[in-house]
């Protein structure tokens, strides 16, 4: 049975984990819902228990500098495992791209009609009073990807005073989710777990850097569980699974 952790600090905690084997796996909020389906293909296959802590890439990898006990690392941007990498944290040869995701503009009201998302966009006057909901513009992927393509639409200036900024992408889905805020920008595969939020717009994607999501094993862990783990990534249940939560995995 999969378990979700709020910190990755301690995940090993119990005697559980001290009499079966587990594979702990660091991945950004946003792979939360295909993670959830390849649990049970997993512990299926390989008798492993998977241990999952979800956060925003930044909080994750911040964690591993400091010792925490990852075995595995799954980001939403390639700079965090770049600097992790550049650390000798990681086991070169294990990193590659995984998955690609879209950056979407999503609102509260079911009915909103779709927008075109381009320079003429009054993006103020469609928030109004309320806020635009995004994960941290100046640490987490989704918000620094969100806040590079407003600017590159000339959008950011004058939407930036009514943005509300949330730990990780998740968390700005539910400010959306619960109408705290009207209107937020997400992963494209955020929108599918959300049933109280609706797509207006798909964002360019020269707009932003492209959308990758690498993995990596993490030095001085045990490398068979690890091995398996990335094996499974490959596999045709693990693709499936990205694929039905809206991934892009042929790429």
């Amino acid at each position: 049975m999969i378990t979700r952790i709020l910190t990755a600090l301690g995940v090993l905690a119990g005697a559980h984990f001290a009499q079966a084997a587990s594979v702990t796996v660091f991945a950004a909020a946003s792979l939360y819902s295909a993670l959830d389906a390849i649990e049970v293909e997993f512990e299926a296959a390989t008798g492993i228990d998977l241990v999952v802590s979800f956060a925003g890439s930044s909080a994750l990898a911040r964690q591993i500098q400091q010792g925490a006990p990852a075995d595995i690392f799954i980001s939403a941007s390639t700079d965090w495992m770049d600097q992790l990498q550049q650390e000798d944290l990681l086991i070169p040869e294990t990193r590659r791209d995984l998955v690609m995701n879209a950056l979407v503009l999503i609102g509260h009201d079911r009915d909103a009609p779709s927008v075109v998302l381009d320079s003429r966009l009054d993006l103020v006057a469609l928030v109004g009073q309320s806020r635009l909901a995004m994960a941290l513009v100046d640490a987490v992927p989704a918000g620094i990807y969100g806040k590079a393509a407003l600017g590159s639409l000339g959008l950011w200036d004058a939407i930036e005073p009514r943005v509300a900024q949330a730990d990780n992408v998740r968390a700005a889905l539910r400010l959306v989710a619960s109408g705290e805020a009207s209107h937020g920008i997400v992963y494209a595969t955020d929108v599918q777990s959300e049933p109280r939020v609706r797509q207006l717009a798909v964002f360019p994607h020269d707009a932003h850097p492209p959308i990758v999501y690498p993995v990596a094993a993490i030095k001085q862990r045990d490398r068979a569980s690890q091995d398996q783990f990335l094996r499974f990534l490959s596999s045709p249940q693990a693709r499936d699974a990205f694929a039905r939560q809206g991934f892009i995995v042929n790429f």
